[in-house]
C-alpha cells in the first residue's frame, strides 16, 4: 500500500524541524498501521457442511467454483453426498482489498426470503457477517430481492512476520459452540504450539461458540508456505520505534516553542479576503488539480504516488512481460497496447502507453484507486518509468466484443448475455450513484466490458472517465468516447451527464441481442447504419416482435424467449432517447434487468423507468 499525504511547514523557522515531524508522521503509521500492503496467491476457508448443503456442486458454487476446484484440498469419498458436520477446505486467494484489509469477495445470488442474516449463518456457516454483508452491499438488509447479486467478503489471512515467518498460509475458521483453544489446536496438528496460535488471534476468546479465527494449515503438498525472509533494505521494527520516541520528544519541544508564533500567524490569516480558489467547489478544485498534473510535459508525474496502489519497477513488470514480447501481448487499445503477466503469485494485464497519454493514465488511476466494486475491474498497481504502466487484475476470457463476433467462440446463451448486461449495470450504477463524487464512464461499448470464466461482466477502461457535479450536466471541449456509442447531447453540444453512460449501455444490449456493431456496414461498404436507428425502425414498425425477430444473433439459433429478447430490446430503446431526461437510471435499469433474470418475475417496463 502506498501511503499518500502533505505535510506543509513552511511556517517553521528551523531547518530540520519539517524533517523531524515527517519523520514522526511516517513512525505514527509504522506504529498504528494495520491497513495492508499486498495479499497472498492461497487461504483457505473452513465451510461447515449443514443437512441442507450436503453436496459438493451445490457448496462450491457459493465460492464461484466447480468441485474440482474444491477436491485438491479435501479427502472426500464421494462429491455427490458429504456428511453433515464434515470441515471443507476452500481455497481461494487473498486479496489486500482496497489497501485496507485482507479478504476475498464472492458473488452470491439470493433467494426468495433471503436476508443478510441468513446468507451469512445458513449458506456460509459464519465465513462472514450480516454486519459485514451490510457494508459492501447496497439492498436493505430485509429487503433484499430475488435474483439480486450481492458482494460476499470473506477475510482471510496471509501471515504475521513479527510473530513468525514459518506459516504463510492460514485457514479463516469459524468457531462453534463447545469449540476451545485446545480443541482448535487438536484438529489442526498444533498441540504443542497453542500459544502461538492465540498470538496469531490477540484477544480471541476460543471459547466464545461464534466468531472468526485465524490457524496456520498445510497446503496439499504438506508445506506452510512460509513467509519470505525479511528484506535488508530497511531498519527493523524496533530500531524504528527507537528512533520514533527519541524523535516524538524533540518534536514536542519544537512545536511547544513555535505554537504561539504559527497561531499568531494563521489568525492573521484568517482575517484576509478569501481567494477566488477559495470560492471554487471541491470538484472543480479536483479537476483543477487533475489538469495542473498533466498539463505540459510527461516529467510532472515524477514522484507522486497514488493512494491505496502498488508502485512496481519497469524491471519487475518486462520481467513479467518477457520484455514486453509479442508473445505476452493479448491487445491494443486507443492509449496502448496490453500484456499477460504474472506478478508476485497473480495473474495481471499490464496497459503499456505513452507518456503523452497522462491525462487518461491519471484519470484511471483516479478512479480505480478510490473506487471498488465486483462489477469493475480491479487496479492492482502503476509504473512510470521511461512509459505509463497500468497493472489490472487479468481476466481470463475476453471482452464481450469479442464473445459477440470472435471467431471460434462458442456463442453466448440467452441467459448469460441477460447476466452480462445485469453484471455491467451494476457497475454502472456504482459509479453513478454511490460514489462521491460521482463517475461518469464515458466509454462504454462491448470492448469494454470483460468476461471472466463463469461468464460474469467487470466493466474496464477508466481513461475517459470523468467527475461531475451530482444534479446537473457539465460541459467539456474535447470530445473523447467511440462514435456510434454517443448520444447526441454529447457529440453534438458536448453536455456530459450519467446519461451519457445509460445512451451507450442502451447499444450494448442491442449488441447483446443482434451481435451486430454499434455502426453496420452495408454490404457495399460504403453505407452504414447506426445499430440504434436499425432497431428503433423494427421496434416501430405495426408488428415490431417479427421485425425484431430478423436482427437477433443467428447463432443462437431458436434458443432464446422471445418475450425476454421484446423487453430487453425495449429497455434499450429507452435508454437510447433522444432527449437525455426520459432516459432511465442506471439504478433503475439494475432493477429491470434483475427481475428480467428471474424466471418466475415478470416486469412491465413502464413502472420500472418511470
Amino acid at each position: 500500500m502506498s501511503v499518500q499525504f502533505r505535510i506543509h511547514c513552511s511556517f517553521l523557522r528551523f531547518p530540520f524541524s519539517c524533517s523531524l515531524l515527517f519523520l514522526l508522521f511516517a513512525c505514527s503509521i509504522h506504529l498504528t498501521e494495520t491497513s495492508c500492503r499486498e495479499g497472498c496467491d492461497l487461504a483457505l476457508g473452513s465451510y461447515y457442511v449443514t443437512s441442507h448443503a450436503s453436496n459438493l456442486t451445490y457448496v462450491a458454487s457459493f465460492f464461484n467454483l466447480k468441485p474440482a476446484d474444491v477436491l485438491p484440498y479435501n479427502n472426500l469419498s464421494s462429491q455427490d453426498s458429504i456428511i453433515t458436520g464434515t470441515r471443507l477446505n476452500i481455497g481461494f486467494p487473498c486479496d489486500c482489498i482496497a489497501g485496507e484489509y485482507l479478504g476475498r469477495t464472492f458473488s452470491y445470488t439470493t433467494q426468495v426470503g433471503d436476508t443478510y442474516d441468513i446468507i451469512a449463518s445458513d449458506d456460509y456457516v459464519n465465513l462472514t457477517t450480516k454486519e459485514w454483508l451490510a457494508a459492501v452491499n447496497s439492498y436493505e438488509p430485509n429487503r433484499i430481492p430475488n435474483g439480486a447479486q450481492i458482494n460476499v467478503t470473506i477475510n482471510c489471512s496471509c501471515g504475521d512476520a513479527t510473530v513468525s515467518r514459518d506459516y504463510g498460509l492460514f485457514e479463516t475458521y469459524p468457531l462453534r459452540p463447545g469449540e476451545t483453544l485446545d480443541s482448535v489446536a487438536n484438529d489442526f496438528n498444533l498441540s504443542s504450539q497453542k500459544n502461538l496460535l492465540q498470538q496469531y488471534n490477540q484477544g480471541k476468546d476460543f471459547s466464545a461458540g461464534s466468531g472468526i479465527v485465524y490457524v496456520p494449515t498445510r497446503d496439499p503438498n504438506g508445506s506452510h508456505r512460509p513467509l519470505p525472509p525479511p528484506s535488508n533494505n530497511g531498519l527493523s521494527g524496533g530500531a524504528i520505534a527507537g528512533i520514533c520516541i527519541s524523535v516524538g520528544v524533540i518534536v514536542i519541544l519544537i512545536i511547544v516553542v513555535l505554537y504561539f508564533g504559527v497561531y499568531k500567524k494563521k489568525k492573521e490569516k484568517n482575517l484576509l479576503p478569501s481567494t477566488s480558489d477559495n470560492q471554487t467547489t471541491p470538484l472543480q478544485q479536483e479537476n483543477n488539480r487533475t489538469a495542473a498534473s498533466v498539463d505540459g510535459s510527461a516529467s510532472r508525474l515524477t514522484g507522486f504516488s497514488v493512494e491505496k496502489s502498488v508502485e512496481f519497477s519497469l524491471e519487475e513488470l518486462a520481467k513479467a512481460t518477457n520484455d514486453f514480447s509479442m508473445a505476452n501481448k493479448i491487445g491494443e487499445g486507443g492509449f496502448g497496447a496490453v500484456y499477460y503477466a504474472e506478478l508476485r503469485g497473480e495473474k495481471a494485464a499490464i496497459k503499456k502507453m505513452d507518456m503523452e497519454a497522462s491525462r487518461e493514465f491519471l484519470a484511471e488511476l483516479n478512479v480505480l484507486t478510490r473506487v471498488h466494486h465486483l462489477n469493475l475491474v480491479r487496479l492492482i498497481g502503476y509504473c512510470i518509468e521511461g512509459s505509463l504502466f497500468l497493472v489490472y487484475e487479468y481476466i481470463e476470457n475476453g471482452n464481450l466484443s469479442q464473445h459477440l463476433r470472435g471467431l471460434g467462440r462458442d456463442p453466448l446463451q440467452w441467459s448469460s448475455r441477460v447476466q452480462i448486461a445485469l453484471d455491467s449495470a451494476r457497475g454502472l450504477e456504482y459509479i453513478h450513484e454511490h460514489t462521491v463524487p460521482v463517475y461518469i464512464h464515458r466509454d462504454i461499448k462491448s470492448a469494454n466490458i470483460l468476461i471472466d470464466n463463469n461468464l460474469h461482466a467487470k466493466v474496464a477502461d477508466f481513461g475517459l472517465t470523468k467527475l461531475t457535479e451530482v444534479g446537473g450536466p457539465t460541459l467539456q471541449t474535447r470530445l473523447v468516447g467511440t462514435f456510434g456509442y454517443m448520444p447526441p447531447e454529447y457529440a453534438v453540444l458536448g453536455e456530459v451527464s450519467p446519461k451519457v453512460d445509460v445512451y451507450a449501455f442502451g447499444v450494448v444490449l442491442y449488441e447483446l441481442i443482434s451481435a451486430k456493431e454499434a455502426i453496420v456496414k452495408s454490404g457495399s461498404q460504403m453505407e452504414s447504419t447506426g445499430l440504434v436507428s436499425l432497431f428503433e425502425n423494427a421496434l416501430n414498425q405495426a408488428d415490431p416482435r417479427e421485425n425484431l425477430r430478423k436482427l437477433v444473433d443467428p447463432m443462437l439459433g431458436d434458443n432464446y424467449p422471445m418475450d425476454s429478447v421484446f423487453k430487453v430490446a425495449q429497455l434499450a430503446m429507452a435508454c437510447t432517447q433522444e432527449n437525455p431526461q426520459l432516459r432511465p437510471t442506471m439504478r433503475s435499469i439494475v432493477v429491470a434487468l434483475m427481475t428480467l433474470s428471474s424466471s418466475t418475475d415478470d416486469w412491465d417496463l413502464g413502472s420500472l423507468l418511470c
